[in-house]
């Protein structure tokens, strides 16, 4: 008897493992050759892309099931390269760090993972938290909770005093003197604690402050914070742990040290130089330009006591200006990943960056590929995502019309797909 339930189980596994998933799509977008295709199949088993083929292909199997996306255009699950899950812009934000509790950040970065997802971003890298995005990332992983695939740097790294030191604001006696276990780097020895921290935590990669920032209760919003020797010591840690090291800078001089440091991506680049932007191509340096995340602030500076004194300032002054360097530095041939700074306004918007890329001059073509082609690449997926192609991910969205012609048509996916299961149809 013991035999037999044996061989009855075996089969129903094998039965239910060999399911497939025809999908039919009457406009597919082929990120590689930037070119929207006519009617193809997609043939989806278990988590992975099993085949694509041409025309409408049929259910091979009475158990396989089809899903109709003939009128729809279909396109890889996109990636945010930037984004913060553990918390969302309220008016509030400054004194949560007070009243929250990690349980209760871990609670709303739920439900701020599965908004995310429905808005077809399949995969994100969390830029900076407090470490509840590591286990929200193996949540995740271990289907506990719906979310996009994320790759997460944990808590970011910052010098004292600089863009996120923990303790900036508060009074003396709760800020004490945080160290690399917290994230505060002030010399190369700290430097690479820190990163063997973030390691240890379970971090993906690695973020520096590498510039004052705009949100953080501190004067500036661009001086450089990390000298070039701490840099190259981060890198060259991060290296010996394959992570890839993320630098958020507004300021040039920063921006400077953390591309010559060896740094794989800038975030923000507000204030680069179209020396910074040569830098950058000499060294393969991509900019992440979180235009959104500009705009928004810019917006939310002009509500009252939305932010704290300090902040407001810089919220005007470095807000406006990210699009236009955006602008600059694509048409001067600097490398693009999309990424919106997701968190700093509110979690689901994360398509409205592709109007603002596009309409800095980015073609929509180019701008899908920068969220799908592109981050593959920096995140050593590039045989995994980005792609609708056999042996990747089965991380597959549509929407009603045409992207390359209508970007906006992004804010509104219709479908979304992730390894192979359905979240919203």
């Amino acid at each position: 008897m013991k035999v037999l339930l044996t061989a009855i189980c075996l089969i129903f596994t094998f039965t239910a493992a060999a399911q497939d998933i025809y999908i039919q799509s009457g406009n597919l977008i082929d990120t590689k050759s930037g070119k929207v295709l006519g009617n193809h199949t997609i043939i989806v088993s278990g988590n992975k892309i099993k085949s694509v083929e041409k025309g409408f292909v049929q259910p091979a199997k009475t158990s396989d099931s089809l899903i109709d996306l003939r009128d729809m255009y279909v396109l890889p699950g996109l990636t945010d390269m930037h984004v913060h899950l553990e918390s969302e812009t309220n008016p509030s934000k400054y004194l949560e760090r007070f009243t929250n509790n990690e349980a209760d950040d871990a609670f709303n970065s739920v439900g701020f993972a599965e908004t995310t997802l429905l808005a077809g971003f399949t995969t994100v890298r969390d830029l900076g938290g407090s470490g509840v995005n590591i286990a929200l990332r193996n949540a995740i992983n271990k289907g506990k909770v719906k979310g996009p695939r994320i790759f997460t740097s944990g808590k970011s790294l910052a010098t004292t005093g600089g863009h996120a030191d923990p303790s900036n604001g508060m009074n003396r006696e709760l800020a004490g003197d945080p160290g690399p276990k917290e994230g505060v780097v002030n010399s190369v020895e700290d430097a690479k604690k820190a990163v063997r921290q973030r390691y240890k935590n379970g971090a993906d990669l690695i973020k520096i402050t590498a510039t004052g920032g705009v949100l953080s209760v501190a004067k500036s919003s661009s001086n450089p914070q990390f000298t070039l020797e701490e840099i190259k010591a981060i890198v060259d840690m991060a290296k010996d742990y394959d992570f890839h090291v993320a630098a958020h800078a507004h300021g040039d001089e920063g921006m400077q040290r953390a591309i010559k440091g060896g740094v794989t991506t800038i975030e923000h680049g507000t204030l680069m130089s179209e020396a910074t932007m040569d830098l950058m191509k000499q060294h393969g340096t991509y900019l992440v330009p979180t235009i959104t995340a500009g705009k928004e602030v810019t917006e939310k500076s002009e509500i009252k006591n939305y932010y704290p004194e300090l902040v407001v300032p810089k919220a005007r002054e470095i807000g406006p200006k990210i699009q236009n360097t955006f602008g600059k530095a694509y048409k001067r041939g600097v490398k693009i990943a999309f990424g919106t700074d997701a968190g700093v306004f509110e979690h689901g918007k994360n398509a409205k960056e592709f109007g603002y890329m596009v309409e800095a001059g980015m073609p929509a073509m180019e701008a899908i590929q920068s969220a799908t082609l592109v981050p593959a690449q920096i995140l050593k997926m590039e045989n995994e995502l980005g792609q609708i192609a056999p042996g990747f991910f089965a991380d597959i969205i549509a929407v009603k019309e045409d992207p390359s012609r209508n970007i906006k048509t992004l804010e509104e996916v219709e479908f979304v797909m992730k390894e192979g299961k359905v979240y919203k149809k």
